[in-house]
């Protein structure tokens, strides 16, 4: 784990606190950013906060939904990511039929930003705001 933050601190461009501010460490984040860095695309600012909220969703979930999760976001499941992150919003909009939810949109909107630049600022933005009021709430 040292060796991957001394990495990321020898790359100046690479968002070092993706990893230092997610509370929970993804061992693959740092090397994917280093990649990315190192093959000439630059990783905007809101790829970096997506990949710290799928790190802290990836965290919270049981090892098995980590996986697939983490499985989901590598380049090579586009052909299933896409279609997958339809069906989760279209069962988001439809989430007043008994077994569909809410929560379905959200995870849609995470996974299809993945492929869409001009959505990931936006949901960036959203998803700061919300984790923003949610930890600003009184318990």
């Amino acid at each position: 784990m040292a060796e991957c933050r001394a990495a990321l601190r020898a790359c100046p461009r690479v968002p070092i606190y993706v990893v230092e501010r997610s509370g929970a460490w993804e061992p693959g984040l740092a090397v994917r950013l280093i990649a990315k860095f190192k093959e000439g695309q630059a990783v905007s600012d809101a790829q970096a906060e997506l990949d710290r909220h799928f790190a802290w969703i990836a965290g919270k979930m049981p090892p098995r939904g980590a996986a697939c999760i983490h499985w989901l976001r590598e380049p090579s499941s586009r052909l299933v990511r896409i279609p997958l992150s339809g069906l989760l919003i279209l069962g988001g909009i439809f989430s007043f039929l008994p077994i569909l939810g809410i929560w379905m949109l959200p995870l849609g909107l995470l996974l299809i930003a993945q492929d869409v630049p001009f959505l990931q600022e936006p949901l960036a933005r959203a998803l700061g705001w919300i984790e923003r009021k949610w930890m600003g709430r009184k318990i």
